[in-house]
């Protein structure tokens, strides 16, 4: 008989062998772009990440010779950094062109009261000018600037307003040394130091006629208790709440401007030392929002105070955190208009730059011509640094510094933020105002997303494991060919539907049936195994009526059944064990919150769609076992589950374990389910009745309103590489375990 491969001629195996190596090549190209496509996403997840942690940079411009001499009393930047302006102590006010030093406008100041000694502005956000004179009085201005574009080309006018001019306000006869003012709806109040050394304030109270709509102005003296040391700088809180007063030897004193004691005078309500090490102060400042108190000493200590609540329901000015100034004396503090940030100028002309929330120091730049006699501002942006020497010579830095507000201790680590009474896990992205402090904290987000995915796998991997162990193992062929496509073809049901009826259905119903459904959770085992221990006492010729492998069908009416009874019974056994609101009881009587989207919610919902992937996979790799294996086994004596427990059960173990992984890889994603079956409250609570805030459903929310390449946008590539990395680390160990068990099972 003539061999095969004299039939088969060179061409058929020609064409065999191209079409072998197209697969060979089509397989591998598919693989590799696979490869590539995953390395893509990892490197630009990286590049949007990494402007998140770079430090500051900052690029001089040639200095301008003004045409004066003279330092300013007080300095400002409008916001496109193109005009700034200055008071000077003969009285004037001038608005100059950052580009050739030009003087655009000039006016004089409330001559009628006499000289300037003193002028301050109200905050960092804020255009607001109170001036000091000679003769012990105030006047308030606001500098102001308007944008035109005729012929297509930004024109920037510039212009003073008088603030109040009906108010005399005057603050005894001594000339103004010092200054602090705050304005506010309900209010206006004013500091004063005098030459005299003396401290006298003022408060103007709004109030406004509802029905005419007129305004009438009430002024008052504030009685001020002595206060211990000289007097180095004071200021007043956004809230008109708080008068902080820091003496020469760093000493504060924290008066509330709303109580009084018995004398009459502002109640003390703080007082203590600023510095760990002692020093003398060196610089003071507020931060943005009038919040936070910020000193440096003149022992090179740099710290940040704010107002707490105490154990006994009062205030106290806790020291929140110290920076690291390398040894460097701060003289001059500059906080920044728009981001807890703040720039500190050295004695000898070193520049450093900080963010409060990140604790970080973002810049340390040695020996700049900053000299002490010169008046420095910040542009509103951030983005430009202006300095007046006094020779009248200006000089303008250009700062790049787009992300200072993020650091991996604010990330990952507890911060005590503003206005909290201790340090938090917080997540808490945006607000209306300028001042408000970004809360960019992971710990939140990461523990949701693990919360979210221990809860499905705890309903979805037992029921999807035992269920597979069934439908393979014991389970009737034909039974088993119509169950299993069936459960597979959840697969299907789109998440987005899930989450949906979870939402909408599902909670609302398990918040009014409680004790029902924790009676299914409970009854449903238990009605099980019971009803499977009397199953077995039936006489042997009624079981033998039910063919091998159809046991699963009998179960049904029995689940139906006892889910029935659950729902049908909830009323009377909340009534009688729950006092009629499981709900109710479960918060009073066990101290238990219960929102109506919670964990319960999301285990169920995210449950139905993780366990066709494990059911699927664990059953593949339970039947795919050689029958032969089982058949030894029980030749030699085994029974069915001992067979199954021994044999079975460690040759499919890798495939279960892949299955297992791939669920919770499924859990760990998700995204439509939870962002619509929870209540999306970023929280660090383990509680079953709470929910939470997942880093995918976070960022679905978030997105959206994130202002591309701005820091939270930044913050939210970083979730999605979080994430990420999260998924491939957990992929990366299940493969390896998954390697070893199959090289140690695969001899079976």
């Amino acid at each position: 008989m003539a061999s095969l491969s004299e039939h088969v001629s060179p061409y058929s195996a020609r064409w065999r062998h191209f079409k072998d190596r197209l697969a060979t090549v089509s397989v591998t190209a598919g693989g590799s772009g696979v490869l590539f496509a995953i390395l893509l996403i990892f490197f630009y997840l990286l590049y949007e990440v990494l402007p998140l942690f770079g430090n500051a940079g900052m690029e001089a411009r040639e200095p301008l010779a003004l045409p004066f001499s003279g330092a300013p009393l007080y300095l400002a930047v409008e916001e496109q950094t193109e005009v700034g302006f200055a008071v000077f102590g003969d009285g004037t006010g001038r608005f100059l062109s950052l580009e050739d030093g030009s003087v655009l406008h000039q006016e004089v100041l409330a001559p009628e009261l006499g000289a300037i000694t003193a002028a301050t502005g109200e905050g960092a956000d804020s255009r607001l000018l109170a001036l000091g004179h000679a003769t012990g009085a105030v006047s308030l201005y606001r500098h102001e600037y308007r944008l035109s574009y005729p012929g297509g080309e930004r024109v920037i006018t510039p212009r003073l307003e008088r603030q109040l001019p009906e108010l005399e306000l005057k603050l005894g006869d001594e000339a103004i040394v010092r200054l602090a003012v705050r304005d506010s709806d309900q209010g206006l109040v004013v500091v004063a130091l005098t030459a005299a050394g003396k401290l006298r304030a003022q408060r103007v109270l709004r109030e406004e006629n509802f029905l005419s709509g007129e305004v009438t102005l009430d002024r008052e003296t504030l009685n001020l208790p002595a206060l211990g040391g000289d007097t180095a700088a004071f200021f007043v809180d956004e809230d008109l709440n708080w008068l902080y007063h820091v003496d020469t030897g760093g000493g504060f004193a924290v008066l509330n401007l709303r109580q009084r004691d018995r004398s009459g005078r502002l109640r003390l309500t703080s007082s203590g030392q600023l510095f760990e090490h002692g020093g003398e102060l060196a610089a003071a400042q507020m931060l943005l929002g009038g919040i936070s108190l910020l000193a440096a000493s003149d022992r090179g200590e740099l710290v940040q105070h704010f107002m707490v609540r105490d154990e006994t329901g009062g205030h106290r000015l806790q020291r929140i955190r110290q920076f690291d100034t390398g040894g460097v004396v701060l003289d001059r503090l500059i906080s920044e208009h728009r981001r807890k940030g703040f720039f500190g100028i050295g004695r000898g002309g070193e520049l450093q730059i900080y963010h409060t929330t990140a604790h970080r120091r973002l810049l340390n730049k040695p020996a700049l011509p900053l000299a002490a006699d010169g008046a420095a501002a910040l542009s509103p942006r951030g983005d430009a640094l202006v300095y007046i020497d006094a020779n009248g010579t200006l000089r303008f830095w250009h700062i790049d510094n787009e992300h200072p507000d993020l650091s991996w201790a604010a990330l990952w680590s507890k911060v005590w933020y503003e206005s909290y009474d201790e340090p938090t896990y917080t997540w808490q992205s945006s607000s209306s105002d300028n001042d408000f402090e970004p809360k960019y904290s992971f710990a939140p987000l990461a523990f949701g997303t693990l919360k979210a995915a221990f809860y499905t796998m705890l309903i979805a991997a037992p029921l999807a494991i035992c269920g597979a162990i069934y439908t393979a193992y014991f389970m009737a062929a034909p039974l088993r060919r119509k169950v299993k496509p069936l459960i597979e073809l959840m697969e299907a049901l789109p998440t987005v539907i899930l989450g949906f009826l979870a939402g909408l259905w599902l909670a609302p119903l398990i918040e009014d049936k409680l004790t029902a459904v924790i009676t299914l959770l409970l009854a449903l085992p238990i009605g099980v195994l019971l009803f499977a221990f009397l199953w077995s006492r039936l006489p042997v010729p009624l079981r033998a009526r039910l063919p091998e492998g159809w046991h699963a069908a009998v179960l049904v009416p029995v689940v139906v059944l006892i889910g029935y009874l659950s729902f049908a019974g909830n009323d009377v056994l909340e009534l009688w064990l729950f006092e009629g609101d499981m709900r109710r009881w479960i918060t009073s009587e066990l101290g238990i919150s219960f929102d109506q989207r919670n964990s319960l919610v999301v285990g169920i919902a995210m449950g139905m769609a993780v366990i066709p992937t494990i059911f699927s996979i664990a059953e593949d790799a339970i039947f795919s076992v050689p029958r032969h294996l089982s058949y030894g086994s029980l030749a030699l004596g085994a029974t069915p589950w001992q067979t199954l427990v021994g044999v079975v059960l460690p040759t499919a173990s890798p495939g279960i374990f892949s299955g297992l992984m791939i669920g919770l890889g499924r859990a760990v994603g998700e995204t439509m389910i939870v962002l619509m079956a929870t209540g999306n409250t970023p929280i660090m609570d383990a509680n079953i009745f709470e929910g939470m805030r997942t880093l995918s459903a976070n960022i679905a929310v978030e997105i959206p309103e994130a202002e591309v390449d701005s820091t939270h946008y930044r913050v939210l590539f970083l979730a999605a590489f979080v994430l990420f990395m999260f998924t491939f680390l957990v992929n990366t160990a299940a493969e390896l375990i998954r390697q070893r068990l199959r090289i140690k099972y695969g001899s079976l």
